[in-house]
Parts: C-alpha cells; sequence; structure tokens
C-alpha cells in the first residue's frame, strides 16, 4: 500500500511559510480524476480529486485498502497518482492537524460536483468555522437566510464529501447537543475531532466508536 509523503509541503507547515493553499488549479476537466493515501496518527486517510479541486476525502477505516476502497466508491475510472501542486499544501495540513497543530483549511480548492447550490452554500457557510467554532444546523441555517431549513442544513452535513476541509464535525444539532456524523466511528468521532480542537462534549450514544482504526 503506498501512502503520499508531501515532503517540502510538510516543512512549509512546520516553519509557518506558505500561507496560501498553493497554485490555484487548472479549469475543471471531469475526465482527469486521481486519488492518493496519506499516512496519519489516526490511520490512512484517502484523498480524490479533480482539476478543479478536492472530490472526497475518506477518513480512517480499519486499514488502507477498506480506505481506499471506501474512497473509491462511485467515482468513475480514478488513476492512482502524485496530489499536484495545489493540493501538496493541504495534504500537510492534515497530518499536522491530526497532531494537535491549529491549521486553516479554508483555502483548498473543492470541486463539489454535482451537489445541489443550497448544499454549496451550507458547505461554504461551514469553512467559516474556524478551530474550535461550533454552531447548530439551525444558527447555519439562519446566517443563509433560511431559518427552516435546520433538517436540509443536517442533510446537507450528512453528504459532506470532504470532512475535515469541509467541517462538519463543528456542527451540532439544537441545544449544542452532538448531532449525528456520517464518517467512520460516528458521533464518537465527531467528538474526537471537537475534542482535538479544545471543545468539550459528552457523547449520547457511547457505543460508538471513534474512526475505524
Amino acid at each position: 500500500m503506498r501512502y503520499f509523503s508531501p515532503g517540502a509541503a510538510a516543512d512549509r507547515i512546520r516553519t509557518g511559510g506558505g500561507a496560501g493553499a498553493g497554485p490555484a488549479p487548472p479549469a475543471w476537466d471531469p475526465i482527469v480524476l486521481e486519488y492518493c493515501l496519506i499516512a496519519t496518527t489516526v490511520g490512512p486517510i484517502g484523498l480524490a480529486w479533480s482539476e478543479a479541486g478536492l472530490l472526497r476525502l475518506q477518513l480512517p477505516m480499519e486499514d488502507g485498502a477498506t480506505t481506499r476502497e471506501r474512497l473509491l466508491r462511485r467515482l468513475k475510472e480514478p488513476v492512482e497518482g502524485h496530489p499536484p501542486a495545489w493540493l501538496e499544501p493541504a495534504v500537510a495540513r492534515l497530518q499536522a492537524y491530526f497532531n494537535g497543530t491549529r491549521v486553516d483549511f479554508s483555502e483548498v480548492p473543492i470541486d463539489f460536483g454535482k451537489a445541489s447550490e443550497f448544499f454549496q452554500k451550507v458547505y461554504g457557510e461551514t469553512r467559516k468555522l474556524g478551530w474550535g467554532e461550533i454552531a447548530t444546523y439551525g444558527e447555519l441555517a439562519g446566517r443563509l437566510e433560511s431559518p427552516g431549513a435546520a433538517q436540509a442544513v443536517g442533510q446537507a452535513m450528512g453528504r459532506n464529501p470532504v470532512p475535515i476541509i469541509v467541517p462538519c464535525h463543528r456542527v451540532l444539532a439544537s441545544g449544542n447537543k452532538i448531532g449525528g456524523f456520517s464518517a467512520p466511528g460516528g458521533i464518537r468521532s465527531k467528538l474526537y475531532l471537537l475534542d482535538l480542537e479544545g471543545v468539550r462534549l459528552s457523547a449520547s450514544n457511547p457505543a460508538q466508536q471513534s474512526f475505524a482504526f
């Protein structure tokens, strides 16, 4: 199982250089679709991208093979490749994030594909939530001037193709209850990510595991 290492990009994160997300990706070409696995302290993470941006992020399953299998579901003819220059800083930041380093993913280009206009607005608003900052589904709906759309916001979170980059773990149910999390491990994984950022909540379903490693 091959894992991509960001090399110099990681050095830029550690030394504080390279503040931007790298060169902007070229114009969209739906034929180009590549993927790779990266090693992190919580297990293998899968990334898939088009020339428009990051298309999918798969949080760790029990091993690299399973993570890759889940990542590639419903993707058409993906090819294993090396992340382009514009994506390498995001790879380094993901590895730093799971080491507990405060990083910013707001400039990572994303290809939302066929996501609805409303879902894309939800994801855009969610990306404004910084490290350790939380909001409820209803609050996000209000910020989008759709106060009755809390349930639709929750649906968008459940279909988020790029968790962490679009930080759906920072979005909670009413009353700051934990809500759901569709990534491996369910709410335990959500609690783990929030705890990593200094947000302390309690699980309503302690039977679920964090990630799948």
